[in-house]
């Protein structure tokens, strides 16, 4: 599913100087076309989960939490525990964002961020069975936009990523019909780290990790999701226009560089 969001009009005087702006290489908080902005991870904020990070991309705000519980297996995957993920987008973020059911955008943002973690294996779903075809643990990622200032995707990526590495779980084995929790935490067990990396077209020019005024300019949008390997295990495209061949090499070759700078940022968060 790729969304194109409903963004507000913007001026055309605005739009001009933005776009403008890009393809002299600028950009409109200075920084260069392959740069992100400054990153910060904080872990351990949400006291009554297993795990949670909150993170700053820029201005851009968001809350992870994951909470495992006991539940049923899905029935095509009995010896697999499940993961769901959802995500908030609320009115206090954003005047962009209204109340009620789940907007195409939250969805969206949900479906990316879950495709990452699934499609890599990141959390190793085996182990969380207690009794095969009844009895599993069930991982949920909740995802919160606390402030939007652009690409909320790579925001929540790595804060569900934060969230899950720092998670910590009680032994829970099965006693009859019963699950009983041993006391001592253990790490939630992760095969894989996968990040997300989003770039914008706005105009001729790519530009990585885009601030809410060029993505209400940008003609197209592509997130690439890489593996700790450097392997792909995930896009998602968004707007109407396409990329050429030679932009969607410079894309995957910059997304594994920024991955992989993102990913030490995450891990060393995690570990405090």
């Amino acid at each position: 599913m790729s969304f194109t969001p409903q963004l507000p009009p913007v001026a055309k005087l605005e739009q001009k100087t933005v776009i403008d702006l890009v393809a002299n290489g600028k950009r409109m908080d200075d920084r260069t076309a392959d740069s992100y902005r400054p990153l910060q991870i904080q872990v351990g904020l949400i006291e009554k989960a297993n795990g949670s990070a909150q993170v700053y991309l820029g201005k851009s705000k968001v809350l992870v939490g994951v909470k495992v519980e006991t539940g049923t297996p899905f029935p095509d995957t009995p010896d697999e525990g499940v993961l769901t993920v959802n995500a908030e987008l609320g009115p206090l973020a954003s005047p962009l964002f209204e109340t009620g059911p789940p907007s195409e955008q939250a969805i969206e943002l949900a479906r990316v961020i879950d495709r990452g973690i699934r499609e890599s294996k990141a959390v190793d779903m085996k182990s969380l069975v207690l009794l095969k075809g009844k009895k599993v643990q069930v991982v949920f990622v909740d995802i919160y936009i606390l402030d939007h200032d652009g690409n909320l995707i790579d925001a929540a990526s790595i804060g569900a990523l934060a969230a899950l590495a720092s998670a910590k779980l009680l032994k829970a084995e099965l006693k009859g019909d019963e699950v009983v929790y041993k006391p001592g935490l253990h790490p939630l067990p992760l095969n894989n780290h996968p990040v997300a990396v989003t770039f914008a077209k706005v105009g001729k020019t790519i530009v990585v990790d885009p601030v809410l005024e060029e993505e209400q300019v940008m003609n197209a949008r592509l997130t690439v999701t890489i593996e700790k390997n450097g392997n792909i295990c995930a896009m998602q495209k968004g707007g109407l226009s396409g990329f050429t061949q030679d932009e969607l090499k410079t894309i995957v070759h910059l997304a594994v560089q920024k991955a992989a700078e993102n990913r030490a940022k995450i891990l060393a968060a995690a570990k405090g």
